[in-house]
This record gives structure tokens, C-alpha cells and sequence, in this order.
């Protein structure tokens, strides 16, 4: 049996919610398919769901944990009428209108049949792949130095990545840190000149070169890492109480990187707000930002690819 809907939502995170939010208050009756909980690249409520505290996002003064702020925005969206199913989509077809979403079997009917298609399905951050890093994931090993920065004040940190993210983020990181130590796997830096420098004229910025982290340590928070010399092999470990990974995203666009627009790094084109390159088909949130990647800048995309959808199906006659 298929499902008819004038606003399909795809992923749930900041971006997803709000946008469901908006869809359901202009009585839209939007259906969110929200992700499985046993997936890393399309987990309901997005990246947050591995966050601790939250202390930047407007209107929480003393802060929220990531997992209650979403479900929060989960239940305002059901408030007012949005359906939620958990499910991941495994085959989107854009080529024609009604656009056709299939969850589970694709040789089966398409699931939902919809007029407009809102993407939301994030971006994940590459991540290391060592012993003690899922675990101690938001207890210590951090993706987000403008979110996490701020709870390492006068402890010593390791930054992994040579790229000018991550220099940029290890430069953030030395307003609280007492020490930074940007951990390189080889002898020369891939980041810009200009990055460089800033980085390197640091004071409280060191640098391991030629050095990999194998291992995260720690049984409830990050105590310390080992790491391994790539040239000799040696291996040591150091005392620190955080690591942040910079090596990279990747936005969750396998569905429809063969239908949609990307630009060179892999992110969704959006142009006039939120409008991909096929009409009715909207993006918001962090498949589509390389720039910023915060939860009240997905959110902020969200609201703009609901108000576009609304205005789109208007002239549509709906």
C-alpha cells in the first residue's frame, strides 16, 4: 500500500524537525521518515543524538543534552500533526512527480508517493576508527570545537587533522585549552600557507608529526591516547582530556547523488534559498552546508525549506 503526501521529510535532525514543524503548523500533514536507530549515516535526530551537553543553542540557558533537546523538537512536531515513522528510506526515485520513496523492499510499491521532497539527511563526520573513540564519544572525543571548545577550559587537548579545518579548529581551541597538540600523520601539513603559519606561531599549539592516534583511553571520559610514530613505529602514549577529529565529512547523499545536483565537494547545490536542481525537491541542513554545520543553522535552513516548499506547492494548486 502506498502512501499519498504533499510533504515527504527525509532524515531528522535540527534541519528535518523544524522544517516538519513548519510543514505541520501550515497544515501540510508532512510525514518525517526520521532514520533507524542502528544507523550511524541516518540515525533519528541527527548528530545531536551523540552529544552531551548543548550550550549554544538559543533559549536553554543553563544548556540541554543533545538527545532531550531533539526529542523535544520531535515532540513539537508531532503537536501539530507531523508523522513520524521510523524507518530509513532505501531508494528515492526524482524523476517524475509524484516523487516515490521506498522504505525496505525496492521491488516492492513505493512506500510514499509525494508532491514536494524536503532532504534532510545530515552530513557524518569522518571519524578515526580506533579503540575507546565510539565509546567515549561526547565524553571527551569531540567533532565540533565551536560546540565542545568551551568544556576544556585549562585542560590539555589533541587536535588529528592537517587540514585548514583543523588547524582552524586547533587555533579556536587554544582560547580554553591550556595546550593543543595537532597530531599529523606525516611530516608536512596540507592545510593553506596563511593557516599554517597562524597555526604554527601559536604558542599553545604543538604539533606530532609523522604520528597516528591508535587508541583512546578512559573509562568514563578521555584520560589519555596512544599513538604510534609512522616512520619507526614507536609507540607512547599522552595525558589529555580531549580529542577532536578533524579529518573531514561526508554528506549523506548516496540516495540521490546520481539525481540531484552536488557540488565538488559532494554537498547538495541549493540555489534561491533551498531549491535543489529538481523543482519541488528542497535541502536544508547539513547535507547541503559545508560552511557552518551547527544545530541552530540546520534548524535555521529547515524553516527556509518549509516556507519554499509551502510558497512552491501554492503555485502547484495545493
Amino acid at each position: 500500500m502506498t502512501t499519498k503526501t504533499d510533504v515527504l521529510i527525509v532524515g531528522s535532525g535540527p534541519a528535518g524537525l523544524t522544517a516538519a514543524i513548519y510543514t505541520a503548523r501550515a497544515q501540510l500533514s508532512p510525514i518525517i521518515v526520521e532514520g533507524e536507530p542502528s544507523s550511524t549515516s541516518d540515525q533519528p535526530g541527527g548528530q545531536l543524538m551523540l552529544t552531551t551537553e548543548v550550550e549554544n543553542f538559543p533559549g536553554f540557558p543553563m544548556g540541554i543534552m543533545g538527545p532531550e533537546l531533539m526529542g523535544q523538537m520531535r515532540s513539537q512536531a508531532e503537536r501539530f500533526g507531523a508523522e513520524l515513522v521510523t524507518a530509513k528510506v532505501s531508494k528515492l526515485d526524482l524523476s517524475q512527480r509524484p516523487f516515490k520513496a521506498w522504505v525496505g523492499d525496492t521491488e516492492a510499491a513505493p512506500t510514499y508517493e509525494a508532491t514536494s521532497v524536503i532532504i534532510a539527511t545530515g552530513a557524518r563526520a569522518l571519524m578515526l576508527g580506533v579503540p575507546g573513540e565510539d565509546r567515549l564519544l561526547g565524553h571527551g572525543v569531540s567533532t565540533c570545537a565551536t560546540c565542545d571548545g568551551f568544556f576544556f577550559r585549562d585542560l590539555p587537548i589533541v587536535m588529528v587533522g592537517g587540514g585548514d579545518s583543523a588547524l582552524e579548529e586547533a587555533i579556536f581551541l587554544t582560547r580554553f585549552a591550556s595546550s593543543v597538540t595537532l597530531v599529523h600523520r606525516r611530516d608536512s601539513l596540507r592545510a593553506s600557507k596563511i593557516m599554517q603559519e597562524r597555526a604554527l606561531a601559536n604558542p599553545k599549539i604543538t604539533v606530532r608529526w609523522n604520528s597516528q592516534v591508535t587508541e583512546i583511553m578512559g573509562d568514563t571520559k578521555v584520560e589519555s591516547v596512544r599513538l604510534v610514530d609512522t616512520v619507526t613505529g614507536a609507540e607512547d602514549t599522552m595525558d589529555v582530556s580531549g580529542v577532536f577529529v578533524a579529518i573531514g565529512h561526508q554528506p549523506n547523499t548516496e540516495l540521490f547523488a546520481d539525481q540531484l545536483e552536488l557540488l565538488e565537494n559532494g554537498y547538495l547545490k541549493v540555489h534561491d534559498g533551498s531549491l535543489t536542481s529538481i523543482e519541488g525537491v528542497f535541502a536544508c541542513g547539513d547535507v547541503a552546508d559545508h560552511t557552518y554545520r551547527q544545530a541552530i543553522t540546520a534548524a535555521g535552513s529547515g524553516c527556509m525549506a518549509a516556507i519554499d516548499t509551502e510558497r512552491w506547492l501554492e503555485t502547484q494548486g495545493h
